[in-house]
Order: structure tokens, then C-alpha cells, then sequence
């Protein structure tokens, strides 16, 4: 990520939603795998590193939307220094038309794109290309480089927001902790989820299932992991029989894999979502793509005004969409509710 607004190496970023009741010291090593614990340590006593402009400890619990100030930092030959420069390269052409093609809205405090999928929000240790490492592309009249405000999975697509500087993308992070924003995603599920309406309120932790990480429904979970309260509206908008059905989705919190744990928990995963529904998750002759789409943001922001923004879907989805009889008109409206 770019300096901030403070000039001189200073980066004040802000928390995202999906990093909200993070210690401090494990945001540090999410973001800046390179810098130990004990040189962590000493930039919090002396005050070089501080929340909302406030001295912090190791321990503290982020919330989304406060600002962690990070200073110029000289850290170890690691993965952070690769991770720097692989954000300082420049972007490749084909990747910035492409992403500047992606835009589906921009003010002078936000920009909004549909992302494709297969695209990750942020690299990883197998992961060199990725939006995060593009973001210079977004500038435009800008000396600010725009900040991720949430993420979407690398296989799900849709509206993803960026602030276009750090006390916006801050204002944006507070708009998503406070749980003014309206979430739509369309997906389509193997099978149609009974009753055709509802919700579902299943915490979700990290577990280890058949050798690999992924999230898991609390009670499989054997202490080690902390669990957390996930809940999602679902409505049946249209479906083929038993065999398939467009479902729209609203999470009313932001765990990781909500969506698609919650669907493959109730028997109709998520089309394409091997990793949740195994072999179940698949349909003879559709795309094995994930049939994930963040559809449609509804955001208050500042001034009284409201960003609402809505993303086409992706080819792979609006084919399975036309071969399966589904019509997407007015289904936007379609928010699912309590009621």
C-alpha cells in the first residue's frame, strides 16, 4: 500500500471490514509479514505506530474503519520487502485497461468496480497477481493511489468499493462496521434451499477439514479456533425443479466464506464451490466456475448521500442464467428479508 496522507513514508491506512476484532499485532503481520514482534514493539512504545492517533498496544482489538498510522519502517529482508515490490512495479498495461474498464462508478471519494472472478483482492504467499498490486492504475487526477475498504473472495465477483484516500476509505470502513450498507449477491445452488425464504444464524470459526483450512460451522470446531456469529437472508428467487435455483443472499455480518458455508450447510452449495460442496457442488455441462456475484451495494455515506451500485454478472453466470430458464428482471429488488 501507498503513503498516506502524511507525507515522508507515513502510511495511515484503514482497517477493513473483514479485519474488524483483529489484534493489532496480527494486523501488522497480515499486512507487513517482514516486521518481527519485537521490532513491532518498539515502534508501540516509542508512539511511531497509533490508532485513531492514539498510542496502542500489541493487543489491541481493531475496529473497521480506525486508521492505523505506520511509519517508515526498515524491516527485515522478508516477504514484506517482496510484497513492497511487487506493489511498487507497474501495473501492466493489459491489467490497467482492463481494471479501468472494470469501473462502475467514481466520485471524488469513491470508486467502485466489478470485479471479475479468479482475480484476488490481496496477494498471498502463491499469489503475485493480484487488485491490491493494480491499484496505481485507479488513480486518475489523484497523487493518492485509491485503499481497499472491504474484499470479495478471489472466486466471487461483484461490486468491491475503494476509498480514493485514507480518511475516505476510513468513512467507508465506518459505513460498513456500522451496518448501514445493503448487500445483495445472487448465486445459484445445486438443488433448491427449503423453506424458499429465511434465515440462517450460524457462527462460523476456522477449522481443519481433510487436511486443509477452511471455515466450519461452530460446533465442529474443538476450542481452538474462535467462533463468530454469522447470519445471511436468503430468498428463492426462481429454480429448475429440484435440480438448481437463483437464490439472492444478504449476509448481515462479514465472515469469511459466509455465503458459501451457509448454502452447502443447508444441502444446496453453492454452484462451482468445490471447497464447500465437494463433487455435489457441480452441474453436467455448466461452467465450473463459483456462481457467486456481488450484485448490488446500497452504502449512506457522508452528506446525506447514498452510493448504489449494481454490477452486471459475469459471462459464466448469465450463461448458466439463460440454460437454466432464470430471468433477472426485478430481481434486484429482491433484498431478502427477516420478514
Amino acid at each position: 500500500m501507498s503513503d498516506g496522507a502524511e507525507g515522508g513514508g507515513v502510511q495511515a491506512l484503514a482497517v477493513a471490514e473483514d479485519e474488524a476484532d483483529l489484534r493489532l499485532d496480527r494486523w501488522f503481520k497480515r499486512h507487513f509479514p517482514g516486521l518481527s514482534h519485537g521490532r513491532l514493539e518498539k515502534l508501540l512504545r516509542k508512539g511511531q505506530i497509533r490508532v485513531d492517533g492514539k498510542r496502542a498496544k500489541a493487543g489491541l482489538r481493531l475496529a473497521a474503519g480506525q486508521v492505523v498510522r505506520v511509519p517508515p519502517m526498515e524491516t527485515e529482508r522478508s516477504t514484506q520487502t517482496s510484497r513492497k515490490r511487487d506493489l511498487a512495479a507497474p501495473v501492466a498495461e493489459e491489467d490497467a485497461e482492463a481494471l479501468r474498464a472494470a469501473v462502475l462508478y467514481r466520485d471524488e471519494m469513491a470508486i467502485a468496480i466489478n470485479k471479475p472472478p479468479g482475480l484476488a483482492v490481496q496477494g498471498g504467499t502463491r499469489t503475485t497477481r493480484h487488485l491490491d498490486g493494480m491499484l496505481d492504475a485507479l488513480r486518475y487526477e489523484l497523487s493518492e493511489r485509491p485503499r481497499l475498504v472491504h474484499r470479495l473472495d478471489r472466486d466471487t465477483s461483484g461490486v468491491l468499493i475503494l476509498g480514493r484516500t485514507a480518511s475516505a476509505a476510513a468513512a467507508l470502513a465506518q459505513a460498513f462496521r456500522q451496518r448501514t450498507a445493503q448487500k445483495l449477491y445472487w448465486a445459484v445452488t445445486v438443488g433448491t434451499p427449503l423453506p424458499h425464504a429465511g434465515r440462517i444464524d450460524q457462527a462460523l470459526a476456522k477449522g481443519t477439514v481433510q487436511g486443509g483450512e477452511r471455515m466450519v460451522a461452530a460446533e465442529q470446531v474443538d476450542g481452538q479456533g474462535t467462533a463468530r456469529r454469522a447470519v445471511t437472508l436468503y430468498r428463492v428467487v426462481e429454480h429448475a425443479g429440484k435440480q438448481a435455483a437463483f437464490v439472492a443472499l444478504t449476509p448481515l455480518t462479514g465472515r469469511t466464506h459466509q455465503l458459501r458455508v451457509h448454502m452447502a450447510g443447508r444441502g444446496t452449495p453453492i454452484l462451482g464451490d468445490g471447497k464447500y460442496g465437494g463433487s455435489d457442488a457441480f452441474l453436467p455441462g455448466r461452467s465450473r466456475l463459483l456462481h457467486l456475484h456481488a450484485r448490488r451495494l446500497v452504502l449512506p455515506i457522508r452528506d446525506g448521500r447514498t452510493l448504489d451500485i449494481v454490477a452486471p454478472p459475469p459471462a459464466h453466470m448469465a450463461e448458466t442464467f439463460k440454460f437454466l430458464g432464470f430471468s433477472t428482471i426485478e430481481a434486484d429488488a429482491l433484498f431478502p428479508s427477516d420478514g
